[in-house]
């Protein structure tokens, strides 16, 4: 193996990381981010030498909090397999300024880029087909409650909406739909069956 290959494979890597975590309640993100770093401590071929964790901030419904790492890693290889295994927010090398990286090395990089990409690809994929699927039925289910409910009775929006468990804001833009296709109709307040 050529001398340069050697130094890229086993040079000490310094660098720089943040890694984030979002969620709720603020309580599990909390303890989330600290066993994720807990777990990459683990990992023989890398080390924390500091962790600097932000205050937990609120984002709309969620918590976010994040922790900068200064570390050292084992070589080229592992610095790739850092970021594919633990998925950083961002990272900065430090130190060495300059290494090579050799043509096998990069070609490993870039094949195990693609299998990674698509493997996300189809579990994308497979994800928006499970979404529709549900989405279908979610709807079939509804429009078949709101129905059976107003063949049963007269009711305002309010009505159905805690009949079918559905938020009244929600509910109303799929009420407004079964007006339009005239297979409900609105009298004042009231929703009946055509």
């Amino acid at each position: 193996m050529a001398e340069a290959e050697k130094q890229g494979q086993h040079a000490h890597i310094r660098c720089r990381t943040i890694i984030e975590v979002l969620g709720k309640p603020k309580e599990y993100v909390e303890d989330s981010l600290k066993e994720y770093i807990e777990h990459i401590k683990q990992d023989s071929e890398l080390v924390i030498l500091n962790e600097d964790y932000s205050e937990a901030k609120e984002q709309g419904k969620l918590w976010s909090k994040f922790v900068e790492l200064d570390l050292v890693i084992k070589g080229t290889k592992k610095l790739i397999a850092f970021c594919f295994d633990y998925m950083p927010s961002s990272l900065e090398v430090l130190k060495p300024e300059n290494f090579t990286l050799t043509n096998p090395e990069l070609s490993n990089f870039l094949n195990d880029l693609q299998a990674r990409l698509h493997n996300v690809d189809m579990i994308v994929k497979q994800q928006k087909a499970e979404n529709d699927f549900l989405r279908h039925n979610m709807n079939a289910i509804l429009h078949n409650a709101v129905l059976i409910c107003l063949k049963v009775s007269k009711l305002t929006l309010e009505q159905l909406s805690q009949v079918t468990g559905v938020d009244k804001k929600e509910l109303e833009i799929f009420i407004d739909k079964l007006v339009k296709e005239n297979k409900i109709k609105k009298e004042g307040e009231i929703y009946t069956l055509v």
